[in-house]
């Protein structure tokens, strides 16, 4: 049988209703022999487009050849090349609108499964540890000070660090990981894999303070003073949107930052073993369509919720969450309210939150996004009772660290401005890059923006700005 009509290994999954009210993770992973077979499907192309599609340019073809020869060890360690971060990246990323969705079997049949492959060998590599570690070049004596330990930051510190440069890591929270261990779920993401991951950067040499926030416990300029010869600041887009409609201050109306917070970094989800509390619902309500939703209201269900619903604006088509996330959703049983959008909360005598008032949406035109505009349907208003709504619109640049950097300039958003290929900012000596230049966006853009400021890093610390 040809490549193109050989079947797509499926991932071995936990069944949905035995998931739905667990937090472990929901794929189990690929067997050695399902990886191969799965492996032996690449056409091994001479211009592989699927690396094209991938940010930070992985030899696809590389590493799917080792493990279809069986050499597993040899597949993490081309992986290793280009990504530090593999483990979540196989689980994460968006493949079917990047490396998959370029690839060329996928134009006739299905795309060869190369972000389970990639977490395949991740895991394999992590349970046997045979692989050795990147070797590092000569020190410089350069210092760099990275701000943040989510994705973007990791794969700054870990392409300074393997070229010689003394990196340290400053997270604010108590664990590092960034939106990785506060943002996405354990039955996405389990929290032992980013844990493992920052473990080798450490490994490598890179330091690690927690407990650190930057524009308050210090500030960017007294890192200079500090020592540092380049700062990156990698902080993401932490601070919480809402829909500003009335009855917002109602008891049982939350962001989805805290909301999942709670629940990821703080183990809310193991209260009262762990002494954190997190708002509970039997009918809840989450408000948006991308990833932070789907995670919301997957979270929610796993809380003991009897019913979840999404709220979102668009269609099914439009919605900006991972398809296998949507899927997974689906066969959970969340209810799916599309075309619908929030007019206002209501409440009860107590200030506590009933019911959301909606209105039907149908689309009309392609908006600046080139998705097609909701429009609002006359007198199609209805109640969806809820007794919590989680607010999951997207999130925008918290000002605690640009505040005390009055020369870094910003945006009108507020984000930091950064030159798309370097990372280099207007403040002499600092690099920025993910969610605090971009907005809200994947754990793999992340990363590619912070090659795109190690490599811009390393070149003025050797030769100046």
């Amino acid at each position: 049988m040809t490549a193109e009509k050989t079947p797509r290994q499926p991932m071995p999954e936990q069944p949905p209703l035995v998931r739905a009210r667990n937090f472990e993770e929901v794929p189990l992973g690929y067997t050695t022999e399902q990886a191969v077979a799965e492996a032996s499907r690449c056409l091994q192309c001479k211009n592989p487009a699927c690396v094209q599609g991938c940010p930070v340019n992985v030899d696809i073809p590389g590493f799917i050849k080792h493990i279809a020869a069986g050499d597993f060890d040899k597949a993490i360690g081309k992986i290793w090349e280009r990504n530090s971060l593999p483990a979540v990246c196989g689980r994460v990323c968006p493949q079917e609108i990047q490396c998959e969705g370029n690839c060329l079997l996928g134009r006739k049949g299905e795309a060869v499964a190369i972000g389970n492959l990639e977490r395949f060998a991740a895991d394999w590599e992590r349970q046997h540890h045979v692989c050795e570690l990147p070797s590092r070049d000569a020190a410089t004596g350069k210092r760099v000070a990275v701000v943040g330990s989510g994705p973007s930051s990791l794969t700054v510190a870990s392409d300074l660090v393997l070229k010689g440069h003394e990196v340290g890591l400053f997270e604010a929270f108590h664990k590092p990981g960034g939106v990785l261990v506060y943002g996405i779920p354990e039955f996405r993401l389990p929290k032992d894999i980013v844990g493992a991951e920052v473990a080798c950067l450490q490994a490598q040499g890179v330091s690690l303070e927690c407990d650190v926030v930057v524009g308050r416990t210090v500030t960017v300029d007294e890192l200079f003073e500090q020592g540092f010869d380049a700062v990156y600041l990698g902080v993401g887009a932490g601070l919480p949107k809402f829909m500003r409609i009335p009855g917002e201050n109602l008891v049982g109306v939350l962001s989805a930052n805290e909301y999942l917070t709670r629940a990821n970094l703080m183990k809310a989800y193991l209260f009262p073993e762990v002494d954190t509390p997190i708002p509970r619902g039997k009918r809840v309500a989450v408000l948006g369509g991308g990833n932070v939703a789907m995670d919301s209201a997957r979270t929610a269900m796993r809380l003991g919720a009897d019913k979840v619903s999404l709220v979102y604006r668009r269609s099914r088509e439009e919605m900006p969450a991972r398809k296998a996330e949507i899927h997974h959703a689906e066969e959970e049983g969340l209810d799916f309210q599309l075309l619908c959008n929030p007019v206002r909360y209501l409440g009860d005598d107590k200030g506590r939150l009933t019911g959301i008032e909606c209105i039907r949406m149908e689309l009309g035109e392609p908006d600046a996004s080139g998705r097609r505009r909701p429009v609002e349907v006359p007198t199609s208003e209805f109640v969806l009772e809820c007794d919590l709504a989680i607010v999951a619109i997207g999130s925008g640049a918290n000002p605690l660290l640009t505040r005390s950097t009055p020369d870094l300039p910003l945006n009108k958003w507020g984000y930091v401005t950064a030159n798309a290929d370097t990372g280099k900012t207007g403040k002499k000596g600092v690099w920025a890059g993910g969610d605090i230049v971009t907005g809200a966006a994947t754990v793999i853009l992340a990363m590619g923006a912070g090659r795109k400021a190690a490599d811009s890093i390393h070149e003025y610390l050797t030769w100046g700005w």
